[in-house]
């Protein structure tokens, strides 16, 4: 059997020496870049492989580009094999954010076309409270060869969204807290605000009180209300959004759960948005 969405700890942990399955660490922090590999040092789930946000899910950035932009495609690939994962492999993700960072994996993951792979529910919280064991030992992958089949129809660019503004042939959909996207507040980046006509579902909303993803059906009834705001109420004339192309791949994640399938990633998301003054800003 293989997982797509997400998986729970009890099946990752019957599964956790299994040849064909690869875990990856994907705890990270915003205000402090050490802090995911100092995390994992301490303690992570065993056989599991860091991924660094910022070194292997992000290129460098640019004048022009957001925070965390797409990385080298090949050079990711090829890291992919090296970690020992191949097309056949069953990947599992996992943070300390409810999967609002490993989600970003899941998704680049899919679209490079290797759907086996599910974020681990409740994420190394939720392990660690049921008294799963944690190891300091980082694992040591065989070597794999990586296949890509790039889905580049899985994201837009920032002049897509620009001219969108015009045509508004797709709805932007904001994973931000809603003080951000209203624009009350900015904690990372250097302009507050939205971009105009841009809805908000923050990606909190996904997730219970204990940090796991609310059932497929509330989730399902959640979105299809979003979608009633959408042209055709289509999933594919939906783009998500966040500040900088991470937690907007929650969003996507909660749809995917709720059998909801075909929407798309501002991968610039608004910290490329804002690099040009002229490009509109709406707050309030």
């Amino acid at each position: 059997m293989s997982y797509k969405t997400i998986v729970s700890t009890n099946i990752l942990s019957e599964n956790i020496d299994h040849s064909d399955w690869v875990i990856f660490d994907c705890r990270s922090s915003l205000t402090d870049f050490e802090a995911g590999f100092k995390a994992y040092q301490s303690g992570h789930i065993p056989n599991a492989i860091f991924c660094n946000l910022e070194t292997d899910l992000s290129s460098a950035i640019t004048n022009e580009s957001g925070r965390h932009p797409l990385p080298n495609f090949d050079e990711f690939a090829q890291k992919l094999g090296d970690w020992g994962v191949d097309n056949q492999t069953q990947v599992i993700v996992y943070d300390d954010m409810g999967g609002a960072l490993a989600a970003r994996l899941w998704w680049q993951l899919r679209t490079f076309g290797h759907n086996k792979v599910a974020v681990l529910d409740g994420g190394i919280p939720q392990w660690s409270k049921e008294g799963r064991v944690l190891s300091i030992t980082p694992p040591k992958p065989s070597a794999k060869t990586f296949d890509t089949t790039i889905d580049e129809g899985a994201w837009l660019t920032t002049e897509q969204v620009f001219q969108n503004l015009k045509s508004k042939k797709f709805v932007i959909l904001d994973a931000r807290t809603p003080e951000r996207y209203r624009g009350e507040s900015e904690p990372i980046d250097t302009v507050a605000g939205r971009i105009p006509n841009s809805l908000n579902h923050a990606f909190q909303k996904n997730l219970d009180t204990d940090g796991l993803f609310l059932s497929a059906d509330t989730l399902q009834s959640q979105f299809k209300a979003i979608l009633k705001h959408i042209p055709n109420q289509s999933p594919e004339n939906l783009v998500h959004l966040c500040g900088s192309g991470v937690t907007a791949c929650h969003n996507m994640l909660a749809m995917e759960i709720a059998s909801i399938k075909g929407s798309r990633l501002y991968a610039g998301s608004w910290s490329e948005w804002i690099r040009d003054p002229k490009r509109p800003v709406a707050t309030a």
